[in-house]
């Protein structure tokens, strides 16, 4: 599967109606915008320097919509077009009594013209048509050449910055659990009542819900935004969304609940400092949830290096709020998840509705809660401490998206830092194509900024790269410390299924690729993590394994990564490299 992912740019059969391309709304916008400014700069610097609206698109298409690219090279056409035109010697005087091309001379430049036609012209005029594609030859190396943005750092030291900068400590989460387990709801309940988002909005997502009969899903509109997702009413892909409350910002990584679509899971759990499990309360819900994507979701997430894990309860005023039944939940869930790995006091339950609200950002007045005095999902979410994360170590940001930004920075990315920092002007190297790029501006959680590091989710506008060499998945690093492209890697990993030597897929946050299990190196004691069997035939489920993994193609992976093996649409093993 590519991997190659640049947002803003989609086609669809339309855009192939009898070999003509016609560019939707949204990039004709984009396209005059860029052209606008570009004939601006041009203006600006020499008045004398004039080139055509399709001069100006063309050498847009041809740099990917950069603009300084662009202005650089209409520049430097017309000036040394200007500059042939005054080397060239005067025109000889027409004879009185011409006045342009005789009959014959039109017949034959209409013959020349004409398909398959052969020329026979004197030397001279065939020495004068070699010349003309000598020009337009070197016009098109001259369109080649690269123009190099420089962009000045102000050599910050970053470290220092960090700590004296005053900002609110920055967490993300990832919401998981089953299918129709009431996610995208719960989270469009918890952003609605923090004014996260406007009224005016919720009241469109409602009218726009009620239309097609899903009055229900309003809430959750807030957080799936794709058309598929609305029709299907299933969570697709990674939603983000931000909020704040006293102490803290909080980001939502709402995850896909359904098990079609458990690589976007993983992804998203890779981003996250805890998680919150979302279990749907209602009578033979829960039961079947717990067989499906309840269990392997917190696997994963604990596979993934997630320690804390608030599970709310959700859909509890379906079963009016007995408590017999949150406790049956609650002791059937917690028993799991200690099995899983959670630690006792690292699991909280929290009964809630995210349709009524209750116990979600407000206590729940309803007379048959009155028996819960814990906290509510917005408390628990702010009880948790603040992960510690490797500022100090090499630069390491998995790319999450690649897009194309304004008319100021058409090529950016996002994600989230795991490593180090960086800031403005930073050359930055980009694995596995071993490609450099410019940072040419950065933005914090959607705030501009001069400088970033491990932990924050960031936006990086780059300069001097072509987005070919961008996918979701690759790694930036720096040139100094870059991370190693490699095809083979040694794991220690959990068994989930029976392992043998077979083909699997490779899943690390964006990036998944096909691999294989060329080994099993031995079976470990999960406690001392002593071998207790050398090569064996097949791993059994539950036991802590040593296994080597190759790959097809090289991809950007070191120790301690944590990763997670998939086969037959099914999770099969997750560990980290040794």
């Amino acid at each position: 599967m590519s991997r190659h992912r640049v947002k803003a740019v989609s086609y669809d059969e339309d855009d192939y109606d009898d070999g003509y391309y016609s560019p939707d709304p949204e990039e004709q916008e984009f396209l005059e915008q860029c052209t606008t400014e570009v004939l601006n700069q041009l203006r600006a610097g020499d008045p004398s320097v004039i080139a055509t609206r399709s001069e100006v698109q063309d050498a847009l298409y041809h740099y990917y919509d950069d603009i300084e690219k662009s202005v650089n090279y209409l520049r430097g056409k017309k000036v040394k077009e200007l500059q042939k035109k005054q080397a060239a010697p005067p025109a000889a005087p027409k004879t009185k009594g011409t006045s342009g091309p005789s009959p014959d001379d039109v017949v034959i430049n209409a013959q020349s013209s004409a398909k398959g036609f052969k020329s026979k012209q004197p030397a001279s005029k065939s020495a004068g048509n070699k010349k003309a594609q000598a020009d337009l030859t070197g016009g098109m190396n001259d369109l080649s050449v690269e123009e190099k943005v420089n962009i000045k750092s102000k050599n910050l030291d970053v470290l220092s910055e960090y700590s004296k900068a005053e900002r609110k400590r920055a967490m993300n989460f990832a919401v998981i659990g089953h299918v129709d387990a009431g996610k995208s709801t719960l989270m469009g309940r918890l952003l609605a009542d923090l004014k996260a988002i406007d009224q005016r909005t919720l009241d469109k997502y409602k009218r726009e819900a009620e239309k097609i009969g899903k009055g229900s899903f309003a809430l959750a509109w807030v957080l799936d935004q794709g058309a598929e997702e609305r029709a299907r009413g299933v969570t697709i892909d990674i939603a983000t969304n931000k909020f704040e409350t006293e102490k803290t910002v909080f980001t939502i990584v709402d995850a896909p609940g359904h098990r079609d679509f458990v690589p976007n899971m993983i992804a998203g759990a890779s981003q996250a400092d805890f998680a919150v499990l979302v279990i749907d309360s209602s009578i033979g819900n829960f039961e079947s949830g717990l067989k499906g994507q309840t269990k392997e979701h917190a696997l994963l997430v604990r596979s993934m290096g997630v320690q804390r894990i608030i599970v709310a309860v959700n859909k509890m005023d379906s079963v009016q709020w007995d408590k017999e039944r949150f406790d049956e939940i609650e002791q059937q869930v917690s028993s799991f998840l200690t099995t899983a790995g959670f630690q006792p006091k690292n699991i909280n339950f929290v009964p809630c509705s995210g349709i009524s609200g209750d116990n979600v950002t407000r206590r729940s007045d309803d007379p048959n809660v009155s028996w819960y005095h814990g906290r509510t999902l917005v408390d628990e979410l702010e009880a948790t401490e603040p992960y510690s994360h490797a500022v100090d170590k090499p630069l390491r940001m998995t790319i999450g998206d690649v897009f194309r930004g304004s008319v100021q920075n058409p090529l950016s990315i996002s994600g989230r830092i795991d490593a180090g920092s960086l800031q403005v002007g930073d050359h930055i190297l980009t694995m596995p194509s071993g490609e450099t790029a410019t940072i040419r501006s950065l933005e914090v959680d959607g705030e501009p900024s001069d400088w970033a590091v491990a932990g924050q989710n960031v936006v990086l506008n780059l300069a001097n790269i072509d987005p070919i060499h961008l996918r979701s998945g690759d790694v930036v690093c720096r040139a100094s410390a870059p991370i190693a492209n490699v095809t083979s890697f040694t794991c220690k990993v959990l068994a989930f299924d029976h392992l043998l030597p077979s083909m699997v897929d490779i899943h690390r946050g964006r990036l998944h690729v096909p691999g294989r299990i060329s080994r099993l190196v031995a079976t470990l004691d999960k406690q001392s993590g002593n071998i207790l069997k050398k090569k064996p035939k097949i791993v059994a489920p539950g036991t802590v394994a040593r296994i080597v993994v190759e790959m097809d193609q090289a991809v950007p992976l070191e120790a301690p990564t944590r990763i997670v093996l998939r086969a037959g649409g099914e999770t099969v093993a997750a560990g980290l490299l040794e």
